[in-house]
């Protein structure tokens, strides 16, 4: 898995394996939640990425309700 130390390393598009790593979720749940309605996956044909912006603005929202 590969490891982040700040969210400036990210990718500008993150992948299921980035979604893991920095929620530091299982494989199974990263899946499922690029899967949620309210989550912002991008499908290009069968491969799903992120954007990484609005994976950031996406998780700040979420953290906001906890």
């Amino acid at each position: 898995m590969k490891k982040y130390t700040s969210y400036d390393e990210l990718p500008l598009t993150l992948n299921a394996e980035d979604i893991q790593a920095v929620m530091n979720i299982s494989r199974a749940g990263a899946y499922t939640l690029m899967h949620r309605e309210d989550f912002p996956t991008i499908r290009i044909g069968k491969r799903m990425v992120v954007p990484r912006e609005k994976f950031l603005e996406w998780r700040e929202k979420n953290a906001e309700r906890r």
